[in-house]
């Protein structure tokens, strides 16, 4: 099977995972407690109003005409205008987006190189003290969650040392990088968390490739131990890993969800939280949307790269 038939089903498979995405959302916005003409119109309006106003959203009519629509709607690009802000959805999640994509890309750019190298480190250092010191720090990194480490990080670095600030709270449409320091603490805190995880299964993988044969004939063969470790070792050890990569794409867009709203960061993560809190449906359901489909397309990309890098795999 060439690359291209594989791509074409893996992305038939997600459209498949979207829809079914999609209905749940659409379910579970539908059994929310409270009213959203309510909620718009505030506790003031008459019967007369709430009626008018649900007839407006065409919350009157049956469930599945309104979910074909929603979907059609989608489709086309049009991802419907928020009830809360009154302003098309499309433009509110594209901005969030690429501030949520900006602090995810820096934690990847930091956190998965140096993962890598502690992992490969502790594995050729197995058992010995820098291997049980990185043990011991992924450790803590894993049993703590993601608001523990951001509140520590901010008493430490904002409120003690004072070198940082505390909130990373801008105006969403500003440009994020114009103003790195306020990323510094939020792409910090995801590193610790998911530092843990691509590091001790990297060193795992490390310590069993390290025993395979081909390392052994390698190392009789005369070839230096740097190129044993680089050409050799490396590459199939980093197999499971970019599995794990992958999925922390995944994982990491749910983290952003309590990082942004730790450090009021104006990304996708917090809107989701205000779509929630306010009762926003139209921004609630293509925010869950865009989430599910950043997540099949970064396992698609890992199932090409692994496919890529180890040769005995087929498409």
């Amino acid at each position: 099977m060439s690359l291209w038939v594989f791509v074409a089903r893996r992305l038939l498979f997600s459209a498949l995972v979207l829809l079914m995405v999609s209905m749940v959302v659409f379910v579970v916005v539908q059994v929310l407690p409270g009213d959203v003409a309510s909620m718009i119109l505030g506790t003031d309006a008459t019967p007369e109003d709430v009626a008018t106003m649900r007839e407006k959203l065409g919350l009157n009519r049956p469930a599945h005409v309104r979910y074909l629509e929603w979907i059609a709607g989608a489709v086309q690009g049009d991802w419907g205008t928020s009830l809360r802000l009154n302003q098309p959805v499309a433009p509110l999640i594209m901005t969030r987006m690429g501030n949520s994509a900006v602090l995810a890309g820096l934690t990847l750019l930091v956190a998965v190189p140096l993962a890598i190298g502690l992992g490969v480190y502790a594995g050729l250092r197995r058992g010995r003290l820098p291997d049980r010191i990185i043990a011991l720090v992924t450790l803590i990194g894993t049993s703590l969650p993601e608001f523990v480490w951001g509140n520590l990080l901010i008493i430490v670095f904002a409120f003690w040392f004072k070198w940082l600030p505390p909130s990373s709270l801008m105006d969403p449409g500003d440009p994020v990088f114009a103003q790195f320091k306020l990323l510094i603490l939020p792409v910090a805190t995801l590193t610790m968390v998911m530092l843990a995880y691509t590091s001790r299964m990297t060193r795992t993988s490390m310590i069993e490739v390290l025993e395979k044969n081909f390392i052994r004939t390698a190392r009789l063969k005369g070839i230096g131990e740097r190129q044993v470790i680089l050409r050799h070792a490396l590459p199939n050890a980093l197999l499971p890993t970019i599995t794990i990569v992958a999925m922390n794409i995944g994982w990491l867009m749910g983290s952003l969800v309590v990082v942004e709203t730790v450090f009021s960061f104006p990304g996708l993560g917090r809107m989701m939280v205000f779509a929630v809190s306010n009762r926003d449906v139209p921004m609630l359901q293509m925010t869950v949307l865009v989430t599910a489909a950043i997540y099949c397309l970064a396992n698609l990309l890992a199932d090409v790269l692994y496919a890529y890098m180890n040769p005995r795999v087929r498409y």
